[in-house]
């Protein structure tokens, strides 16, 4: 994710639009297109003008229709140049520029629509509304806990949102399960990630502090362990060490994208193993089978992973999905292209 940083750094940025803009009106995405992988330096074919729709391509020239995909990655990317070097590092309960709610919604209308070919999107503007009705649920709950100290009305918030609500982290059997890894699952079945549950807070303190219900400096104290809870805290009375549990919008998109391309690798055994590591030595063992000292399961999964991506299946039970693997990449594809201009 190195990358990322180098490549945001560059990004110009642009006006920002309110959290309220709900029914935002985006460019109609292109038709999708057929191509054919060819050697040499030839151009790409028409319609083809980014890497960061290969994946796109792929499932196209294999006749699956992407054309919500394709929007969805557009307006991905049209919250991701909005970035500025500066707007990168703001803790995400203060960022304006950025939605990052419709961020990680489109992030999840991609994904959606590459697995579930759907004829409809996924209704990114409903879920935006889930939001805004937590928002005011909580106001109207908690009408003296706006008017008292920082301190109790953080403490009506978590119980709100925690208690009341009913959400909660994910357990580390399932913290890599997809409906604990995107927004929409997140907001329906009540159970997430410790980064899903960080920005419903935050989209819950950024309209408290636009509606003027939020008049002292708040932050979000972000767990780094496996069973914590994202908890408010006034600023001003904070410790050194709580900085470092500070998530900034670029730390919380890199979290997202890096959660689902690694629960939907293909190759899952190993964990000690970077991604490419990993899918480097199921090749390996795959060649070298005959002499190979493994584990029979590490053997076998190896090769029924090389078995199903070489007769073209992207996902199997238990084995990953190639598909929102490349699509969770998707960021890194996207920076890239920005940091070579």
């Amino acid at each position: 994710m190195a990358a990322i940083a180098a490549i945001l750094s560059s990004i110009p940025s642009s006006s920002s639009s309110s959290k309220f803009s709900k029914y935002q009106s985006h460019p109609s995405a292109p038709p999708p297109c057929r191509v054919v992988c060819r050697g040499g330096s030839q151009p790409p074919p028409p319609g083809t003008t980014d890497f960061q729709f290969a994946l796109h391509d792929a499932l196209d020239s294999s006749g699956i229709n992407t054309t919500h995909a394709r929007e969805a990655r557009q307006n991905f990317m049209s919250q991701i140049k909005r970035l500025s070097s500066i707007e990168r590092e703001i803790s995400i309960s203060i960022n304006r520029r950025v939605d990052l709610a419709k961020t990680a919604l489109f992030i999840a209308a991609e994904d959606d629509s590459l697995i579930s070919h759907s004829s409809v999107a996924l209704p990114v503007d409903a879920f935006i509304e889930r939001l805004d009705d937590l928002s005011m649920g909580f106001c109207t709950n908690n009408s003296s806990a706006l008017k008292s100290s920082p301190e109790m009305l953080l403490d009506s918030l978590e119980k709100f949102l925690y208690v009341k609500k009913g959400f909660r982290r994910s357990t580390m059997k399932s913290r890599l399960e997809p409906r604990s890894l995107y927004l929409h699952s997140v907001l329906t079945h009540r159970s997430g990630s410790a980064v899903m549950l960080a920005l419903i807070y935050s989209e819950i303190l950024k309209t408290l502090r636009l509606w003027s219900l939020l008049d002292f400096d708040c932050e979000i104290f972000f767990p780094h362990d496996n069973h914590g809870l994202p908890r408010g805290y006034h600023k001003q009375k904070s410790k050194d060490s709580d900085h470092q549990h500070i998530l900034t919008s670029l730390t919380l998109l890199e979290k997202i994208l890096r959660n689902l391309k690694e629960a939907f690798w293909p190759f899952q055994h190993d964990h000690t193993k970077s991604l490419f590591l990993r899918a480097a030595h199921a090749a390996d063992c795959v060649d070298i089978s005959k002499t190979f000292e493994g584990s029979g399961a590490e053997l076998a999964s190896a090769k029924a992973a090389q078995h199903r991506l070489d007769r073209g299946v992207w996902t199997s039970v238990h084995f990953g999905d190639m598909r929102r693997a490349l699509s969770g990449d998707k960021g890194r594809s996207v920076w890239e292209k920005h940091r070579r201009r």
